[in-house]
């Protein structure tokens, strides 16, 4: 199963997700691919806090690199990255006059031998989140409990029907996940049942904290399981999973 982990918005805790959720189905015996399809390059620092000469840039840009050429174990059993570099924009402009841009990354991974593919993508719907999404089975949505949360989500919404009607009829919305959320603060309760009435059945019941290991984790090289496996953000991500697994 391929899945873009996507949000047009900044900010909202998309790497996060991409990178807790994937190590938590590898730690549960699935082989997990986590492919870092942002020039920034936060899950690629996320995970391996080192630079790479090989990276999806060349997915892309170059129709002899192959995903085993690119892909690189982690420090956690049964995850493999591709790394990203700054190389992505330069690539995303190389192909954009190529007839079959959008399907570069899906020809990529048609044999591919993971039980997941986790894509994390830009914040933004240029071709880069196109080619993911063209790629993929459905698209995991990452929501900020916020009250500007929902207007980035109607354009990605926008964007993931379009690539459903015009490329990849077969491409569905797996949920939405309500991240950084403050229990104490009574916005955010107001705000995550505003969220639930819109989006109704296929938001999470698992929410994500906002959580000071959550927060200090990736400069660790860690996902929080690791980090620090007794916090709330490591249950949260627990609870996630399951109730990912079971959907």
């Amino acid at each position: 199963m391929i899945i873009t982990v996507a949000n047009q918005k900044g900010g909202v805790g998309k790497t996060d997700l991409c990178v807790n959720l994937a190590s938590s189905l590898a730690q549960r015996g699935k082989k997990v691919l986590v492919l870092d399809l942002d020039p920034q390059a936060n899950t690629t620092e996320y995970l391996s806090g080192r630079p790479h000469k090989r990276d999806s840039s060349m997915l892309l840009a170059d129709d002899r690199t192959r995903l085993r050429d690119v892909a690189v174990p982690t420090s956690i059993k049964n995850l493999h990255l591709v790394p990203a570099s700054q190389k992505l924009s330069a690539a995303q402009v190389e192909i954009m006059n190529d007839p079959g841009m959008q399907f570069k990354l899906k020809r990529k991974l048609k044999s591919h031998a993971y039980d997941y593919v986790l894509i994390d993508t830009p914040p933004s719907l240029g071709m880069l989140t196109v080619n993911a999404l063209t790629a993929s089975d459905s698209v995991l949505v990452p929501v900020q409990v916020h009250h500007l949360a929902t207007r980035g989500v109607e354009q990605l919404m926008n964007t993931v029907n379009m690539v459903k009607r015009e490329i990849n009829p077969g491409l569905s919305v797996r949920g939405y996940v309500l991240t950084m959320h403050d229990r104490r603060n009574n916005l955010t309760a107001r705000m995550e049942g505003e969220i639930r009435k819109v989006y109704g059945r296929g938001v999470f019941d698992t929410v994500i904290p906002i959580n000071v290991d959550l927060a200090e984790a990736p400069r660790s090289n860690m996902p929080i399981m690791l980090y620090n496996k007794e916090s709330r953000g490591a249950y949260a991500y627990q609870r996630l999973t399951e109730e990912f697994l079971g959907g």
